[in-house]
């Protein structure tokens, strides 16, 4: 029986390679001298830091150009609201979104059961969400479906077998 498994994942690597990019770029930009902005990754999370917040904005545009030209998807990130630093500067945190967790995985089922193609069948696996049915051409239009929809998650599609 055909199947494939939903899954929200990022490489750490790629993120790791668009925050030094990042740097590298804010460092020899004449619009970032004297401006002290700073990158800075941690496990899950980034944090951008810049002298006002027009910098700060300057400085997440060019993360998220790292970001997708890296194939990261911009919805990994889950930007909090910016806030003061010592010294009058302004920083911002995103953290960094894997897995899909039990509200969203029960949304993705139900937008599933919703589509009503027959002989679809979808059950959690833990953090990933396995997908099957009797034809290939139905599974497809599942991952058509949830490709097209409004979900706050990044999804991927692994593992798809006849």
């Amino acid at each position: 029986m055909p199947s494939f498994d939903i899954v929200s994942q990022y490489d750490q690597q790629e993120v790791k390679n668009a925050v030094d990019q990042t740097e590298r770029e804010i460092t020899n930009r004449f619009d970032f001298k004297g401006t002290n902005s700073e990158v800075e990754l941690n496990e899950d999370s980034i944090r951008i830091e810049s002298s006002t917040e027009d910098r700060l904005n300057a400085l997440l545009v060019v993360l998220e150009e790292k970001l997708v030209k890296r194939k990261v998807s911009l919805k990994t990130l889950l930007w909090q609201d910016p806030e003061a630093a010592s010294g009058g500067r302004v920083r911002k945190v995103a953290k960094l979104q894997s897995g899909i967790g039990n509200e969203d995985s029960k949304s993705i089922n139900r937008q599933i059961k919703d589509l009503g193609i027959k002989g679809i069948q979808s059950q959690n696996q833990g953090d990933q969400i396995r997908v099957s049915g009797k034809k290939r051409d139905a599974l497809q239009e599942v991952i058509a479906s949830l490709k097209s929809s409004n979900i706050e998650l990044p999804l991927q599609f692994i593992n798809f077998r006849d």
